[in-house]
């Protein structure tokens, strides 16, 4: 798509004005073509034709989609981007589907589980919160993303039963965890079939994420919540970071005062160039640069889908 250049980007300029220029100016073609589908009317096929260059053999992706992982080799990681990517427009079917299910199986443990970095990526350039071990074990954090988002898609896979079983027991065991931990656990119950289990498992969840302070709720007062062991320096998250959407189980964690601050502070966030920034720790130029446009598309879709302006 082809589309005519955005008016200005001048401090006066809205939100999503500002935003396209950012994209245009800093982003890769995946990026570019994504902010296009979501929100300049562009096709499917663009994106799913930008999304094809980082698919290797094996069925998997690699090729920095996921900006962290450097190298070409295949990652449960990248695949599970490729797979949020596809999802978001409409394409998480058929046999790309397949493929990535099969990739899927030969990666996972026993139980199903998929490992955050497959050892493959040993001798590739690597983010240090993202260490390559031997062997590594399966991780919701991995795993519950992917399958819930298989699920909603209703798609159906023998690797699917045992990696959604895996998931189940990581979360009803869950007692200290971490935002990112969350983050995995809500992907997988707002979109795993049994919605009983998943209520329950979610109102637990939700009570875990309050004692342990792991959101944000008074943006105005951000020191009052612990940044989690490992995390960069305020690296925080807040209600909508685990609430992306208004129908997710997250959103009954919190009220509509803190959900709409937590909003309002998303949508302030927006830096002078018109994007997004990221919030863990930059290692690398080329990384930090890649990931800015991956989150500021996020932001904005975060806002629409919450009804805010744009």
């Amino acid at each position: 798509m082809a589309g005519k250049p955005p008016e200005n980007a001048s401090p006066l300029a809205s939100p999503l004005a500002r935003a396209e220029h950012f994209v245009w100016l800093t982003a890769r073609v995946l990026e570019q073509r994504r902010f296009a589908y979501h929100f300049l009317r562009g096709g499917a096929d663009p994106v799913e034709t930008a999304l094809g260059a980082y698919l290797n053999e094996d069925g998997g992706y690699g090729h920095a989609l996921e900006p962290d992982l450097r190298g070409p080799v295949s990652q449960p990681l990248h695949t599970a981007h490729a797979l949020r990517v596809l999802d978001s427009i409409g394409r998480c079917g058929g046999l790309r589907i397949e493929r990535i299910c099969r990739y899927l199986t030969e990666v996972s443990t026993h139980e199903g589980a998929l490992p955050a970095i497959h050892p493959s990526q040993r001798g590739y350039p690597a983010a240090p919160f993202v260490p390559v071990v031997d062997g590594p074990p399966g991780a919701l954090l991995s795993t519950g993303p992917v399958v819930g988002l298989l699920h909603r898609n209703q798609v159906w896979h023998a690797w699917l039963f045992r990696a959604t079983e895996f998931c189940w027991a990581a979360v009803e065991a869950l007692e200290k965890s971490h935002p990112y931990e969350v983050q995995a656990a809500v992907a997988f119950l707002d979109g795993v079939p049994d919605r009983s289990r998943a209520q329950a498992a979610s109102d637990r969840l939700g009570r875990l994420v309050r004692e342990q302070r792991l959101a944000v709720l008074d943006p105005d007062r951000p020191e009052d919540f612990p940044v989690a062991d490992g995390y960069a320096p305020g690296e925080h998250h807040y209600p909508h970071d685990y609430a992306r959407v208004p129908d997710s189980l997250a959103r009954r964690w919190f009220t509509d005062e803190e959900m709409s601050r937590s909003l309002d502070h998303l949508a302030a966030s927006q830096d002078e160039d018109g994007g997004w920034p990221i919030g863990w720790r930059r290692w690398a130029p080329g990384s930090a640069l890649e990931w800015r446009p991956v989150v500021t598309v996020e932001a904005l879709r975060t806002l629409r889908a919450h009804g805010r302006t744009i």
